[in-house]
């Protein structure tokens, strides 16, 4: 009996007296977010309940409503709309065809940008836009361009760069050439009989020819043909500028307790193309930010510095809601302490890289020791860059963060009637709200610029 009831008393010291390990609450939230689903159900719901949100379309004016109502609803402390007025492009309809002994349709799809226009021409194609642009004016003369280059597949998409400079400034170097029209092999990098769309770049001005994409396995067909002979297509482009049109930016903040003028900047574009539901690009982007970000709405979780989550207008057509965004808010650019956009889809992040005046090596052993069990590595103080629609504000100085995600089969969907809500992996796309989260509890909280 009496052995008993030492052995008791000294478990009962022992419990008093053995340190209490105390849990990282950052990591608690790591963890949260994880399970949480409150990031998929938000681009369940935009994605079902506004579905493509095509510039300038009836469906963008509903996409800023809903963004608006769900930030209201999910109490961000502060949410307001900016206005940003872009040219409008429309697109009725599109079709194209072999004609002659080999006849038979071809699925395309028209670039942003492009003239409409009726006509029938032999084809004349070209290795890459290096070609095109050596080619002599006289052989395309009157005759439908097509270029066949293809894209390489990439973790970080690094193929995008060499193949969309054909869709960039394909139509406008084949116009001064005298062509009559452009065909592309799809931006993109699966075998699905889906073309790829985007935009063109305007920037050297404005082509009047049709110019769109044929999907690959259409472009593989159009090769074969060319192999045998002479081919004349039929294209039926009904699209064009048709006026202008005002969207939103629609913001929401969670206010910081201490450093409150101090703000990190998130978010991803609201737009998509009208070909799928947008689900990878980017309402993920969007849902993910905004999730993140709410972890921190809780008072036991309020950050030191103010989040503020953009929705971009308009990134598809040209970073339009980015430059208006840097633009109108140039006077508050000082005070954004460091801004990153998610627009690459929803696969696992891998890695994570900075931009900053100089690197923190407290935060990046912070950040990095939370990382570690998301599988997540640390690339250095050298990113290119941290999203598309942050471009304009870093341009202006302000440093930059970048959470890399897997892109490897993004460009199977990129763009294409087949970028919709079934391509996302709950579980992957949960890792990167759970990343973010520790990008965001660390930057509002712990690091000293």
């Amino acid at each position: 009996m009496r052995s008993l009831f030492t052995g008791a008393l000294l478990l009962a010291l022992t419990a008093c007296t053995t340190p209490q390990i105390q849990q990282d609450p950052l990591a608690d939230l790591r963890d949260r977010a994880l399970t949480d689903m409150t990031g998929y159900q938000l681009v369940s719901d935009l994605t079902t309940e506004v579905g493509a949100r095509m510039p300038g379309t009836e469906a963008d004016a509903r996409a800023v409503k809903w963004m608006e109502q769900r930030f209201k609803t999910m109490g961000f402390d502060k949410v307001w709309l900016e206005p940003v007025v872009f040219p409008l492009w429309e697109r009725k309809h599109e079709r194209a065809a072999v004609i002659g002994n080999s006849s038979q349709p071809l699925h395309i799809t028209a670039l942003g940008g492009s003239a409409g226009g009726k006509l029938s021409a032999e084809v004349f194609m070209v290795d890459d836009f290096a070609a095109l642009q050596a080619v002599d004016d006289a052989a395309v003369q009157g005759k439908i361009v097509f270029i066949r280059n293809r894209m390489d597949k990439h973790i970080d998409g690094a193929g995008y760069g060499e193949a969309v400079i054909a869709r960039a400034k394909g139509a406008i170097t084949a116009e001064k050439k005298g062509a009559s029209a452009l065909l592309i092999r799809s931006i993109g990098t699966d075998s699905h009989r889906f073309p790829h769309t985007g935009m063109m770049s305007l920037s050297a001005g404005t082509p009047t020819i049709p110019a769109a994409a044929l999907s690959n396995p259409d472009a593989d067909q159009l090769e074969r043909l060319l192999v045998k002979g002479a081919v004349e297509v039929a294209l039926d482009i009904d699209v064009g500028f048709t006026g202008e049109y005002r969207s939103h930016n629609v913001i929401a903040e969670v206010t910081g307790s201490s450093r409150p003028d101090e703000r990190i900047v998130i978010g991803g574009h609201l737009d998509s193309w009208d070909l799928g539901t947008g689900a990878l690009d980017d309402g993920a982007g969007v849902a993910i930010t905004t999730a993140a970000a709410a972890f921190f709405l809780h008072p036991e979780h309020r950050p030191a510095r103010t989040l503020r989550v953009i929705a971009f207008a308009n990134e598809e057509q040209g970073l339009l809601g980015a430059k208006a965004y840097a633009r109108d808010n140039e006077a508050l650019l000082k005070n954004h302490v460091i801004a990153s956009e998610s627009d690459f889809g929803a696969g696992r992040i891998y890695a994570w890289e900075t931009k900053m005046a100089r690197e923190d090596a407290a935060m990046v052993a912070r950040i990095k020791h939370l990382m570690a069990p998301l599988g997540i590595d640390y690339k250095g103080n050298k990113a290119t860059g941290g999203g598309p629609d942050i471009i304009p504000m870093a341009e202006k100085g302000v440093p930059v963060f970048r959470l890399k995600q897997d892109g490897t089969d993004y460009f199977d969907y990129h763009h294409t009637a087949d970028d919709t809500l079934d391509k996302i992996v709950v579980e992957d796309f949960n890792q990167n709200i759970a990343a973010w989260v520790v990008m965001l509890g660390v930057l509002a909280n712990e690091w000293e610029r």
